[in-house]
Parts: structure tokens; C-alpha cells; sequence
């Protein structure tokens, strides 16, 4: 939707797609505009696209042959449903230039990497995903400090029928190099991929990654905004991709990116810190999912940044080497029995994973994985 429909949310100005870009956005959205649909949308603070958005809606599939769907197609060949993610073996890993709340409050000493406990703590986690998925290692560069925290590289897309993937554009200028490598790698994927242009509607705009854009279902998505990626960045994606984004205003320096506060449990229910979430936000969401609520604590503890792989929920803890009377440890204690609680309800396995390497730059488990394609791809 023009940027204009969100006006309320946050001032901006206007932005004009290119020709190509009407052309993919015909492409996946379908032709034509209703003036309540967008009267609406502005009202509820809905990032969207016409109501005939998407392929599925018009009946169209591509053939085979069709560029940028050679990935999934083979897939498709091979009959095989398992996941696909992607991830980094930690060998550039640094956190000595500081870049969020947590790491500021980390002396240049206690921010200093082990590099062998690193890589360790990586492959523990990298052989569980990958006795259950297909796991891609994006090859690393020297310099790129952050480069394993892969969540926060792209954004693919589910719901176009083309493999596509939205590439960031970092707020942070010491991750800017790590997009390059990601336009690389998909493109060697042979998938469809797009990159976050430097301004829409006279400013700047900036993407960080499906860290900061969760799917929902069909081509509805929740995007976090305000310390990360920009709102116009979400306008002008919701625009290009035939997507419904709702919105969600992100304001604890701690909580950044949106998987600080937002969990897809499974189709129809998701983890939401609602205590920093605007009421619009909430009330349309509700129309799309049952949202169970997580208190400040436990999304600062890290429960929303789990990865849920088939029948299990994957979340990072350092309790095994914090003390009992240390208050860390009551944390975190709260947080997993939290965990195994909604595992119960949802009759699933609880997994967790000691990262406290990745801590010393802010970082927790669900930043190093990257989903390229999700089991249930074919059902989307």
C-alpha cells in the first residue's frame, strides 16, 4: 500500500516503484486497488497490499522451469518436507565493536570471543538442527564480525510461489559488508533475490532480516520496527511482495529486533511480549492467531529467540554454569519451565543449547539460523 496509508503510524513521505519493481508486485499481488481496503488498512496500522494479493489468489503456478523456483521445485522432485535453514561456522566472530544494549554494558575484556568454545557451542547446536533439516553454512569472510548471526542477513519470502529473498540493508555499519556474501549465496541458490533500496519516501531505510519479519500464514506477516529496520522499509516490502504486514513498534533498547518479542509457535497461536506491544497491533493479530503472552523478563531472558523444529522448541541457556542463589539463574529457571509448560500444551520436546559465547555480542539462539524453507513450504 502507498506509503501516504500509514501516515498515522509514522511520518514519511511517498515512494515510487520502478518498473520492475510494478512488475513483480503485479506479479504476486494481483491488478487493481480498492479505496476501503486501504482506508481500512490505515486505520487498523495494516502494511498491505490489495485484497487479491498473492499467486495462490489468482490460481497461477509457475512451471518448473520458471526462474527462481528451481530450489523448491527439486524439493518438491525429491518428495523431501524436511526443513532447509541457513547458518555460519563462527570463524569471523568478534564483539569487540559494540552494537546494542547488552553489549555496552560488557567491558572490551568481557566482551573477548573464545574461539574454540565458540565453534564448539556452535556445532552442538548445528548437529541437532541438522539430524532434522537440511542446514546450508554460509561460507565465512575475515572481518565481518557478526556475519553467524544469519538471522538477521535476508528474509525469504514464503508465500511468493518464485524462491524469493529480500536482502538487508544493516542500520549497524560494521554488519554492511554482510550482505554482499548473502546476494551471493542465493544467487548461487539460483533463487529469486532482491535487495532493500537505500531510501523510500526521502529517508533512509534499513532491514535487518527476518529477525525482523515473521510469517503468520498466506501472505500475512508481522514486522518489527523503530530501533532496527525502519517502517518505510516495511511499507516499501509489503508493496513490492503483495504482503499484509502488521506492524509491531519496537522500543526496549534490549529487545531490538522482533524475535525479542515475537515467537510463531505453530499456524495458529504465537508468542508475543503484548506487556510492549501497542493495542492496534494486538487486536489485529488476534483476527489471525491465538497470541499467548510472555512477560518483559521472560522476553528478556530470551524466550521468544527459540527455534521451533518439527515436534521440538530449541532455546539457549547458561544455567548450567550459573550458581542457584545468582538471580540469573532464577531467570532462567522461570524461563524454561515456562518452556516445557507450552511444550506440554503442545505436545512437543524442549531442547536447550548453553551459546554463552554469542552472549558477548548480544546475541541468543535464534539469530544464528536462518529459514530458507519450512517443512509445511508446500502447504503455505
Amino acid at each position: 500500500m502507498p506509503v501516504a496509508d500509514v501516515a498515522s503510524l509514522e511520518g514519511t513521505g511517498t515512494y515510487t516503484l520502478s518498473s520492475a519493481e510494478h512488475s513483480f508486485a503485479k506479479k504476486n499481488s494481483g491488478e487493481g486497488r480498492s479505496g476501503l481496503h486501504e482506508a481500512v488498512c490505515a486505520m487498523i496500522g495494516v502494511i498491505a497490499s490489495p485484497p487479491t494479493a498473492g499467486l495462490a489468489a489468482s490460481g497461477e503456478m509457475p512451471s518448473p522451469s520458471a526462474p527462481g523456483c528451481f530450489f523448491s521445485e527439486e524439493l518438491r522432485r525429491a518428495k523431501t518436507a524436511v526443513p532447509v535453514y541457513l547458518m555460519n561456522l563462527p570463524l569471523s566472530l568478534s564483539a569487540q565493536v559494540a552494537n546494542n544494549a547488552w553489549m555496552d554494558e560488557m567491558s572490551a575484556v568481557d566482551r573477548e570471543v573464545r574461539p574454540a568454545s565458540a565453534i564448539s557451542q556452535f556445532l552442538e547446536l548445528y548437529r541437532h538442527i541438522s539430524g532434522q533439516a537440511i542446514v546450508y553454512l554460509l561460507p565465512s569472510r575475515p572481518g565481518l564480525q557478526d556475519q553467524p548471526y544469519v538471522a538477521n542477513l535476508a528474509a525469504v519470502l514464503p508465500h511468493c510461489h518464485e524462491d524469493t529473498v529480500l536482502i538487508s540493508r544493516f542500520r549497524a555499519s560494521a554488519r554492511a559488508r554482510e550482505s554482499a556474501v548473502g546476494t551471493e549465496f542465493f544467487r548461487l541458490m539460483e533463487f529469486s533475490v532482491h535487495e532493500m533500496p537505500e531510501a523510500v519516501g526521502g529517508s533512509e531505510a534499513f532491514f535487518e532480516g527476518e529477525a525482523d519479519l515473521k510469517h503468520v500464514h498466506g501472505n500475512v506477516y508481522v514486522g518489527g520496527y523503530g530501533l532496527r529496520t525502519s517502517l518505510n522499509a516495511l511499507e516499501w516490502t509489503a508493496e513490492r511482495f503483495g504482503m499484509r504486514i502488521i506492524p509491531y513498534r519496537i522500543t526496549d533498547p534490549y529487545l531490538y529486533h522482533l524475535d525479542c518479542c515475537v515467537l510463531r509457535l505453530t499456524n495458529d497461536a504465537m508468542l508475543v511480549c503484548t506487556s510492549l506491544a501497542e493495542p492496534g497491533f494486538l487486536r489485529e493479530l488476534e483476527k489471525h492467531c491465538q497470541i499467548i503472552d510472555v512477560t518483559l523478563d521472560e522476553a528478556r531472558a530470551g524466550i521468544t529467540n527459540s527455534l521451533v523444529l518439527a515436534d521440538q522448541i530449541l532455546c539457549d541457556t547458561d544455567i548450567g554454569l550459573l550458581d542457584e542463589g545468582n538471580r540469573q539463574y532464577a531467570v532462567e529457571r522461570a524461563k524454561i519451565r515456562r518452556l516445557e509448560e507450552i511444550c506440554g500444551r503442545l505436545g512437543r520436546s524442549l531442547h536447550t543449547f548453553c551459546l554463552s559465547e554469542f552472549y558477548k555480542s548480544g546475541a541468543l539462539l535464534s539469530c544464528l539460523v536462518l529459514p530458507v524453507r519450512h517443512a509445511s513450504a508446500d502447504s503455505l
